[in-house]
């Protein structure tokens, strides 16, 4: 058995190594080709271009890059016509990964395609649901509150759960993380994470700057660490290098014990949000997008929130500031109320966790649900049920 998987960005990439991993407990002998990250490269999948190149947001950065996203659509086309795999996973990036699976409908039309995570229609363009059962077979969606959107236009659905949900924390030691850094027990620690697309680290990273600049001014004791996704890390380490103060660089490796031991998060918007919570972090959010592209973009968002968890709660929980209200100084006041006030952090915290509930957090391995999923699918069965 072969199977093709393509992911685009660094979420992707994760997914995508789960499901291969998943897909090996039943068939040790399966085959992988496909585009992909380290991570998925960890499992087999050598990608014939690097995926960095691929991650973009905003409408009008995705029209500058449009000649480069087509002629990668091409290599990934041309790819699966050389390989011929039994099926197709396209995860996320909705951008590439919706111009890929029309592409190969015409390349290769008895090929099962199959979608993992579909476009968040419950926050904006809900037209996309009827796109995607038009193109692909299956759907494997991350929360209950997708499938309905999906299932309504025809497409049959699965819902997998989210790994983020599924993540072991109870190895994750800030005590740890705070004695190799010489970073006494009491001392507050807030932790940055700006993003893993290279145009996040190009809006986030200043504004970052200069809200930690406030905060520091305000509080000399205040101890800073900064998250260095494996995507964008050349780019996120020169940028902090030229910080006037001191940064703790955090790798991925020892990110969870870096939650673990920080008194507040400030995040760019994204799945981080949800590892935030489960390591017990209040947490505040962010977001900038290009201003022409939010220009275009806004009215086209339907949804409350930009987290999860707060849509899932329906409710504000952890503090969002997007696009104008995104200032190093609303940031910096937002941010300090959260590292002065132990009974809000503690109540969002608790709050947070039960958000968090709502979302699914209990329940099976969801990289073992998908690749049941996906197996069914290629058994020809058009309707799966877990």
């Amino acid at each position: 058995m072969k199977i093709m998987l393509v992911a685009a960005e660094a979420s992707g990439d994760a997914l995508g190594a789960g499901l291969a991993k998943a897909l090996k407990s039943h068939h040790p002998d399966i085959a992988f080709v496909g585009v992909g990250g380290p991570k998925m490269a960890a499992e087999g999948i050598d990608s014939p271009f690097d995926i960095a190149q691929l991650s973009i947001l905003g409408w009008i950065e995705g029209l500058r890059a449009l000649d480069r996203v087509k002629a990668r659509v091409t290599d990934t086309v041309a790819l699966a016509v050389r390989e011929r795999p039994d099926a197709v996973v396209l995860i996320d990036s909705w951008g590439f990964t919706i111009r890929v699976a029309k592409a190969l409908r015409q390349a290769l039309p008895g090929v099962p395609l199959i979608k993992y995570v579909g476009p968040q229609v419950w926050a904006s363009r809900p037209g996309r649901a009827k796109t995607l059962a038009a193109t692909v077979d299956h759907l494997l969606a991350l929360y209950s509150f997708d499938a309905p959107w999906f299932e309504a236009e025809g497409l049959p659905t699965t819902v997998v759960g989210s790994p983020a949900l599924h993540i072991d924390m109870t190895q994750a030691d800030g005590g740890r993380f705070r004695t190799a850094r010489h970073i006494v027990p009491d001392a507050p620690l807030l932790l940055v994470l700006p993003g893993s697309r290279p145009s996040e680290i190009g809006h986030m990273t200043p504004v970052y700057e200069a809200a930690v600049a406030r905060l520091k001014a305000d509080d000399p004791a205040l101890q800073v660490a900064v998250v260095v996704a494996g995507t964008v890390a050349e780019d996120v380490t020169a940028r902090i290098a030229t910080w006037p103060f001191r940064v703790h660089l955090v790798q991925e490796a020892d990110k969870y014990d870096a939650m673990r031991a920080s008194t507040v998060a400030l995040a760019t918007s994204g799945t981080v949000s949800t590892e935030l919570a489960l390591a017990g972090v209040p947490m505040v959010i962010a977001y900038r997008f290009g201003a022409l592209s939010y220009a275009i973009m806004k009215p086209f968002f339907t949804g409350k929130f930009a987290t999860l968890f707060n849509t899932a709660a329906d409710a504000m929980i952890a503090p969002e500031l997007i696009q104008k209200d995104a200032t190093p100084e609303k940031l910096a006041a937002v941010v300090a109320r959260l590292l002065s006030d132990h009974a809000a952090r503690t109540d969002q915290s608790a709050r947070q966790t039960a958000a968090l509930d709502l979302m699914g957090r209990e329940g099976r391995d969801p990289s073992e649900i998908a690749a049941e999923a996906v197996l069914k699918v290629i058994a020809g069965k058009s309707e799966v049920r877990v």
